[in-house]
């Protein structure tokens, strides 16, 4: 059994946050990472730029849908045994207030509100720098043997 099969949800998003692990996929890609890592709490920090805008001259809704999804997915994640995986089988996003390149920093909490033996339950919210809510979000997730 590999190193990373022993560990623990909570190790692999903790490893994420201090720049010990080799993942380098969505997060890297549009540029955000985590700062908190708690056990069913996880917070993504953002700075959202032009390359992230939409035809009509505001950050892409899917900038949001994927921080909330990475925030949310990731709190899960925290509460892992050795040997479980998740995935997203379902994600619903509302948008409160449009976000531009002066948006950030921006934060993307999330949070479990229940684990069962074979979903998971979680809601996240994302702030731009003053504090005003720009999306909150819901996700069922699925939760498996690896």
């Amino acid at each position: 059994m590999s190193d990373v099969a022993e560990r623990t949800g909570l190790d692999e998003i903790r490893a994420l946050r201090d720049g010990v692990s080799d993942y380098r996929g969505i997060a890297h890609t549009l540029d955000f990472k985590p700062v908190e890592v708690e056990s069913g709490f996880v917070v993504f920090e953002g700075h959202p730029t032009r390359s992230v805008y939409n035809p009509i001259g505001s950050v892409h809704g899917g900038y949001a849908a994927t921080l909330l999804d990475s925030a949310m997915g990731c709190a899960v994640h925290t509460m892992m045994k050795p040997g479980q995986g998740y995935t997203t089988l379902e994600l619903k996003v509302a948008y409160h207030r449009a976000m531009s390149d002066e948006s950030g920093p921006v934060r993307a909490e999330g949070k479990v509100i229940s684990l069962g033996r074979r979903a998971a339950f979680a809601e996240g919210r994302l702030v731009d720098r003053n504090g005003k809510l720009c999306a909150t979000a819901t996700t069922t997730c699925l939760v498996f043997a690896k």
